[in-house]
């Protein structure tokens, strides 16, 4: 069952591949959609709705959670290899841990300042809270079940085995207590607790032990309970040598069950009545009141310590913690019952995620692939001399993300590169994107970057590479205080014969080479004196203190793209009211803002064909009689976490495709700094048409969301399965 993976069949039968190369390709890519996209428009409405009727928008958390679950879904998918069906299990762990952190926290804090405010959808807080209490303790009781009852067998059934300490042999207990004294015992610190011991500040999502103890210690004290931190220098997944596995078997127990088997060696003299893991979860929002820091970083670094003891906003405990032992610990941490989550299982389920990696089972993963490129870059040659003959487009992770690598290291060693300018948002310190702008920066080239200080939880690497970058000599900006800049633009100006000459990438996605493997994104490099023009001017504006001047073809927030965005929407809108033909696909991460959605909804009402691709948050309810019958919206959760922001708008029959760093998000519009910038050339609008047309024909990864708040999966019955990922990689990867 495991190698029905995307990527398994020895090949995708012709009739669903997806479109080809912009320029040529080397395989026919007939239509996938041979009729119109989308569904049959209903008549306009005999009288107008209240758009901002509560009952028209799902709730933004609850929503989130519902991606989340999502996730976890594909755990049980076993078209999934079993590996990744692990993986995607462990996915959905670290996906909570944000979750908590970040949106429960969020709420929280908004109840503790008193703050009762509704959003679009008329919930409370308290209520919001009361139900993400109730569907996040079920799912995950459905999470531990799966584990336990699906995955873990399944894995044994492969030779891969966690050993539970009631199964370990005479040698297994034997190493396992040599590990202990020689690994754990020097760097474990157990923290009784008394009076002068009060209970300590543990850090955020870290592993720790309560202690029940009786007698008396070498002070004559009498026991009672301690702290047991687990180091977490050390791994929660631990191998067992190859002569101590059952032949044909790899075998790893937990951290969790060696501390648990020997802590009584930690409190000589004393006895242990129980010892049970736990783990809590704490507020990690971070946030820099832009009218009290003179200093972006200097601020950072002071949050960034803080959010390790933000305040508790779950506690997970094994399911066999006593009852007034768990009350303790949710008392200590300021929580109530509904913040208790018990669990059969290791509480850090995340950490799991190193074992993976050490796995060298191919045939339990998906198979690799080698990303393709579009045919004018197979060819030998300058890079600048291929975007100056006409633009390229690049779809992540089926194509390559290495020419863009290659265009900056390129940039970064020829002589007649005079300036480059990027922002960074996530991305790593010793990425080749950062290595080939600290060479240009040390050859002696005007270097000026952007970095977000702000990315969240990637604040730190930031950081480190803000100053790596300063010592190399470029200049680094940190953006606009109260905005962070999200835009991913690259700026190179290059003398040549003629002159001064632009070239540029924009794209949907972060400079980062691991995720352009993972994520779903686009790229575009060209030369168009027009587009580069404009990403020159708002690089000036984020730079100095000026107002931009007239840009002429980029949307950018938090200016014009909100206002355009809705602009568009209304002109479908206006087509369709003239009774002509009207579709727009929008696809991107998040639906959120209300305004956008108001206009989707008119948009809807005057008989446009409205078809949302939305992966995750979605506040826009579809199937409403009168308001919403004509929008359709899917998600699509697979192998690759779609990223694309991708807009296309019929316009009359002179379409329009459009791709951006935004989501349709409040935050995007009016609180970031974004690009969003048209395909201009014809052929690879074609193209992008085409995919957004493939996707929307997934019965195989598709979830389509009902007018309740629920998603449906799709299946293909009778009809030919059509995986949009898996259509897109035959198509666009390179052929063996």
């Amino acid at each position: 069952m495991e190698d029905r993976s995307p990527t398994s069949s020895p090949a995708t039968p012709l009739a669903l591949a997806a479109p080809g190369d912009d320029a040529g390709s080397d395989v026919p890519s007939p239509r996938l959609n041979q009729t119109r996209a989308g569904i049959k428009p209903k008549a306009p409405p005999t009288s107008d709705a209240d758009l901002s009727d509560p009952t028209l928008y799902f709730n933004r958390e609850l929503s989130h959670l519902q991606f989340n679950i999502r996730v976890l879904e594909q755990a049980l998918d076993e078209a999934h290899p079993l590996l990744n069906r692990l993986m995607f299990l462990l996915i959905f762990s670290s996906n909570m841990d944000e979750f908590f952190e970040i949106r429960v926290a969020g709420l929280k804090h908004q109840l503790a300042l008193g703050d009762i405010s509704s959003g679009a959808d008329g919930r409370t807080p308290r209520a919001v809270l009361a139900e993400i209490s109730r569907i996040a303790h079920e799912q995950i009781e459905r999470q531990y079940r799966i584990l336990n009852a699906s995955l873990l067998p399944a894995l044994e059934e492969k030779g891969l085995r966690f050993r539970r300490r009631r199964d370990w042999t005479k040698a297994q207990r034997e190493w396992v207590r040599d590990y202990f004294e020689n690994e754990i015992m020097p760097v474990i610190s157990p923290i009784g607790l008394d009076p002068s011991h009060p209970f300590p500040r543990l850090v955020n999502k870290s592993l720790n032990f309560i202690v029940q103890l009786e007698g008396k210690d070498a002070f004559g004290r009498e026991g009672g309970l301690a702290i047991l931190p687990a180091p977490r220098s050390l791994p929660r997944v631990i191998s067992l040598p190859e002569a101590l596995c059952e032949e044909g078997f790899r075998e790893a127990v937990f951290l969790s069950s060696m501390i648990h088997a020997h802590a009584e060696e930690l409190f000589p003299g004393m006895t242990v009545r129980g010892c049970y893991q736990f783990r809590l979860t704490r507020n990690a929002d971070m946030t820099v009141d832009p009218e009290e820091v003179s200093d972006l970083a200097s601020a950072l670094r002071g949050e960034l310590l803080a959010r390790r003891y933000g305040s508790g906003v779950r506690l997970e405990v094994v399911d066999t913690c006593p009852d007034e032992l768990a009350g303790f610990l949710l008392r200590q941490f300021e929580l109530e019952e509904e913040d208790l989550y018990r669990v059969n299982g290791p509480v850090n389920l995340t950490r799991m995620m190193s074992m993976i990696g050490e796995v060298e089972r191919p045939e339990l993963f998906y198979r690799p692939f080698t990303p393709g490129l579009p045919k004018n870059l197979r060819k030998e040659g300058s890079l600048f001399d291929t975007i100056a003959a006409g633009d390229v487009l690049l779809h992540h992770p089926f194509h390559a993300f290495s020419p863009v690598e290659d265009l900056l290291s390129e940039a970064a060693r020829d002589p007649g590169v005079l300036a480059i300018k990027q922002t960074l948002y996530r991305t790593g310190a010793d990425s080749p994107i950062v290595n080939s702008l600290v060479e240009a920066a040390r050859g002696g080239k005007e270097v000026t970057v952007v970095i977000e200080l702000r990315a969240r939880f990637d604040e730190a690497d930031n950081l480190a590479l803000a100053s790596r970058l300063q010592e190399a000599g470029a200049i680094v900006i940190y953006g606009v205080m109260a905005y962070k800049t999200h835009a991913k633009m690259m700026h190179i100006v290059r003398r040549e014969k003629e002159g001064l000459r632009y070239y540029v990438h924009l794209g949907t996605g972060n400079y980062h080479s691991k995720t352009a493997r993972l994520y779903t994104d686009y790229s575009l490099l060209t030369a168009n004196p027009t587009l580069c023009e404009d990403v020159h001017q708002v690089f000036q504006q984020l730079s100095g203190m000026g107002r931009a001047r007239r840009i002429e073809t980029l949307l950018h927030a938090p200016f014009t793209l909100h206002e355009r965005m809705v602009e568009m929407i209304e002109r479908e809108a206006a087509e369709a009211r003239k009774g002509k033909r009207a579709h727009l696909i929008i696809k991107c991460n998040s639906l959120t803002e209300p305004r956008l959605i108001q206009a989707l909804y008119r948009a809807s009402q005057a008989g446009v064909e409205c078809d949302l691709i939305i992966r995750g948050q979605c506040c826009l309810r579809p199937g409403v009689p009168g308001v919403s019958e004509n929008i359709r919206i899917r998600s699509i959760v697979g192998r690759f976490l779609e990223h694309t922001r991708v807009f296309y708008f019929h316009n009359g029959g002179k379409p329009e495709v459009w791709a951006s760093s935004a989501d349709f998000m409040t935050r995007n519009m009016f609180h970031r700094v974004e690009t969003c910038f048209p395909l201009l050339d014809k052929k690879l609008a074609a193209r992008v048409r085409k995919d957004l047309e493939t996707y929307l024909v997934d019965n195989c990864q598709s979830w389509l969301l009902q007018p309740d708040g629920s998603y449906v999966k799709q299946h293909p019955g009778e009809a030919a399965p059509i995986s949009a990922q898996e259509t897109l990689l035959y198509a666009y990867a390179a052929k063996a």
